[in-house]
């Protein structure tokens, strides 16, 4: 048998099911790679924010790294949420020593409600010692401002920002720009000369839980396989907007995106659990259940 591409994920647990090490799994799921994971936190979230975290201790975290590492081998590996300053030591630590390659860094800070992830302390560490160590890093605004102290308000200002998000140390640098105003979607994707322009139309949805941990899970994936990195950021845009497009209602606040929707697309999955009708609403098309 063929062996797939092998992902890891370093971050924090979500318990809803949208972001965090779930939806990077489920985003490896979708790209063919074999998902692995190295659990930082376990957080206590819904759709509606995050009422609290538990860190794992940085030594957990290291032997999670040690244990895949040195056994499975990694392709690919990103981070999401690492809570703390010896959390990122553990981290940068463990990647340094087993030497985990093709690492795009997500230095979660908040989650999409504006519940912190990351003591400040940490912010520090995440500049000195993993960025360093990137393939890719990808902060939102609000991210590259803790990182950069820049504040981006325009795309110029994003400019300004990946040139000193690069001086860090990252082989490439995206800057993510969903969060400025306009009928786009604009990521700037930095190498330290030249800069490109990532664009998707903005989706009028607010079920967006789990974009920037489906981005970056779906940039490591594609680096897993083979891709270069302007490629596997590319093809992980089109696959987050698609992804977006998909979203759906939970609960009682923010939905996920949906880390599934080839495969609805393609008719591989039915649309409802036992509670829906197979003949409801149906994003991608004709619905391949009806009748």
């Amino acid at each position: 048998m063929p062996v797939p591409a092998r992902a890891l994920t370093i971050a924090g647990s979500d318990s809803g099911g949208g972001a965090g090490i779930q939806a990077d799994l489920k985003t490896f799921l979708a790209h063919g790679v074999h998902g692995m994971s190295a659990i930082t936190a376990v957080t206590v979230q819904n759709s509606v924010g995050v009422q609290g975290f538990y860190e794992l201790e940085p030594r957990a975290v290291f032997e999670q790294i040690e244990s895949v590492a040195t056994d499975i081998g990694v392709d690919a590996a990103k981070t999401g949420m690492l809570a703390s300053a010896p959390i990122v030591e553990a981290v940068a630590d463990a990647c340094e020593r087993f030497s985990v390659g093709n690492l795009v860094v997500d230095p979660v800070a908040v989650s999409k409600h504006g519940d912190p992830l990351l003591r400040p302390e940490a912010v520090q560490a995440i500049r000195d010692l993993l960025a360093p160590l990137a393939t890719m890093i990808t902060p939102n605004l609000g991210e590259a401002r803790l990182l950069t102290g820049i504040e981006a308000r325009d795309r110029a200002g994003m400019q300004e920002v990946a040139a000193a998000l690069h001086d860090l140390g990252p082989l490439w640098v995206l800057v993510k720009g969903g969060h400025l105003p306009g009928d786009e979607a604009a990521d700037l994707l930095w190498d330290g000369q030249e800069a490109t322009w990532l664009t998707a139309p903005r989706l009028a949805t607010p079920h967006t839980h789990g974009t920037g941990c489906t981005l970056a899970s779906a940039i490591a994936a594609n680096l897993a396989v083979g891709l270069d990195v302007a490629a596997a950021a590319r093809a992980a845009k089109r696959y987050l907007s698609g992804a977006i497009a998909g979203g759906f209602p939970l609960g009682k606040g923010i939905g996920p995106t949906d880390h599934a929707w080839r495969f609805r697309a393609a008719g591989l999955l039915r649309p409802g659990g036992p509670s829906h009708s197979t003949s409801a609403s149906w994003p991608y098309g004709p619905n391949p259940f009806e009748g």
